[in-house]
């Protein structure tokens, strides 16, 4: 299921090519993503001190990062994020479209 969403996190595109997708989103406390599934394996760093709210359609989870922190997670992911924050969060998502390209850069 989704969280209800009074307001939508922004999202701003950075770099989108055949490699990579590299996004920022924005949260005001209480907004959400909307439910979505991540087409490919992607990176998390967060900018600020957050509690995502994570809905996985099963279960919902509280998810306490500070700012410089980091995950991974595979392609496939189905889920809604909310900023269970008092305040503002941000992160940036980077979504690798084509891994084997990122050796060929070495």
């Amino acid at each position: 299921m989704a969280f209800k969403c009074t307001e939508p996190a922004v999202a701003s595109v950075q770099q989108d090519d055949e490699t990579v997708r590299i996004t920022r989103w924005d949260f005001p406390p209480g907004a959400v993503t909307g439910w979505h599934k991540h087409g490919w394996p992607y990176f998390v760093v967060l900018l600020t001190d957050a509690v995502l709210k994570i809905d996985d359609g099963k279960t919902e989870a509280d998810v306490r990062l500070v700012a410089g922190q980091s995950y991974m997670r595979s392609a496939g992911v189905e889920h809604d994020v909310m900023n269970g924050s008092p305040h503002p969060i941000a992160f940036v998502e980077i979504e690798i479209k084509r891994p084997d390209a990122l050796v060929q850069l070495s």
